[in-house]
């Protein structure tokens, strides 16, 4: 039997991922990505140089043997740092003892996804090829190829991965019933970077993800391989302390000398950089449907995030493994039959991460150096530790975990009134009573299925 073709629009993280799974399953797998061959040029490419890999991604990077290879370069997080404007560190753990996030480089990952897609022989790869068109009547869509010639290709199944911006969801967008949402934040980013020492050593604790919260905005830092952090400086675009406000050399060196002044001598050449790096945007996309036909989009196609609780990448990758988990479970279903199947599972999930992720940036840039935020965080961590098997909290649902990230925006509400009960009836004592505590994670509802 001649084997059936799937079209991967991008080679991004989430598709190259994506061909070798479907690679192994004995698809004849053609991949056009729009950008260079990253093997022949610079490899760092995206939004961001370094990204957090939790439990959901190792998991996918599992189905092709891949995540013991990517680990092992990976530089282990495991909690925050905060720094305050005073320069004062306090520290808190992201989980109980042996729980940690990764540093991973997201040019190096996809760089490694890329050669082990290549070494399929049922996989083609494509570079400077961009999608413009889809039509999902005849299941094609339509790419123009470096010479600037524009082709039609079709398959037995056409999967988008190409990106927050991807040409077969605008297609979409166009069809009837197609609900789609592009929400901005009044925040940019912009990337800064801090050198290993004179001995090619971390110049802050290199097992940590570090954060500067100061209210409306933050800086974090996460480390590389090679001893050096990358700093992002998420601020407003327009307000008293904005991008808009820093035009000078002199209002750069005042904002970071008043609010980030321990970072000023480790940050490599800040004020050049900081003019020369791009100011990038934060958006959250959401749609549905995620099919037409024979075609569906994942990842960032089908829901784009902000960055504050690491979970872009891993989310994208779930979308990958639960895919491949459905084409072997439902044997002899349609394409349509699995893609409808596919978005079913994932739509809610993706709405949940995106609600997540956003008030995790509040949690960040704001909560982390308060009092009150500081004592929900120990009675959480108490029941955590003393009650592993009946209490856990929705920073471990989300990234230690595969509990769906539906569940766990439900749990962690629960948790949280859970935790202010305690608090506001002063009841830390009772921690130590187990009947006690069990009770009431009764009378809460709390559960994690």
């Amino acid at each position: 039997m001649k084997r059936e073709k799937i079209i991967i629009a991008g080679a991004g993280l989430a598709g190259s991922l994506l061909a070798s799974c479907l690679a192994n399953k004995g698809y004849e797998i053609e991949v056009f990505e729009r950008r260079p061959d990253m093997r022949k040029g610079k490899i760092e490419g995206g939004r961001s140089i370094n990204l957090s890999l939790s439990n959901r991604g190792i998991n996918a990077l599992q189905k092709v043997n891949m995540a013991e290879q990517v680990l092992k370069e990976a530089i282990p997080m495991h909690g925050r740092m905060m720094h305050d404007v005073e320069g004062k560190l306090a520290y808190q753990a992201y989980g109980m003892s042996g729980q940690y996030i990764n540093s991973v480089s997201r040019g190096g990952l996809n760089l490694k996804l890329i050669q082990l897609a290549d070494t399929l022989p049922n996989v083609t790869l494509h570079f400077n090829h961009k999608v413009l068109d889809a039509n999902f009547e005849d299941n094609t869509i339509l790419i123009e190829g470096p010479n600037g010639e524009s082709i039609a290709h079709t398959a037995d199944a056409i999967i988008a991965t190409d990106g927050a911006f991807s040409p077969i969801r605008l297609a979409m967008q166009k069809t009837n019933r197609f609900s789609y949402s592009q929400t901005y934040e009044n925040y940019g980013y912009k990337e800064l970077h801090i050198a290993p020492d004179a001995n090619g050593d971390f110049k802050l604790e290199k097992n940590a993800l570090h954060i500067w919260p100061r209210g409306d905005f933050m800086m974090i830092a996460l480390p590389n391989p090679d001893g050096s952090f990358t700093c992002t400086l998420f601020l407003p675009y327009e307000g008293p302390e904005s991008f808009e406000k820093l035009d000078t050399t002199e209002a750069v060196n005042a904002f970071f000398t008043q609010y980030f002044a321990d970072s000023i001598p480790m940050i490599e050449d800040l004020e050049a950089n900081f003019f020369k790096n791009p100011t990038a945007s934060l958006v959250t996309v959401r749609c549905n449907p995620w099919v037409r036909g024979k075609m569906a989009l994942l990842g960032d196609a089908a829901h784009a995030i902000v960055p504050f609780y690491g979970q872009g990448m891993n989310a994208a990758f779930e979308d990958v493994a639960v895919l491949d988990s459905l084409i072997d479970q439902m044997k002899g279903a349609s394409w349509n039959e699995i893609f409808n199947a596919y978005q079913a599972e994932r739509i809610p999930n993706a709405y949940a991460i995106a609600d997540l992720a956003l008030q995790n940036f509040v949690e960040m840039r704001d909560l982390v150096g308060k009092k009150e935020f500081l004592d929900f965080k120990r009675v959480e961590h108490t029941l955590c530790e003393k009650y592993p098997d009946l209490f856990k909290s929705q920073y471990e649902l989300v990234t230690f975990s595969n509990v769906s990230y539906q569940t766990a925006l439900k749990s962690g509400e629960k948790n949280a009134q859970f935790i202010h009960y305690i608090l506001e009836h002063q009841f830390e004592e009772k921690l130590n009573e187990k009947d006690w505590v069990t009770q009431k994670i009764n009378d809460f509802s709390i559960s994690y299925t």
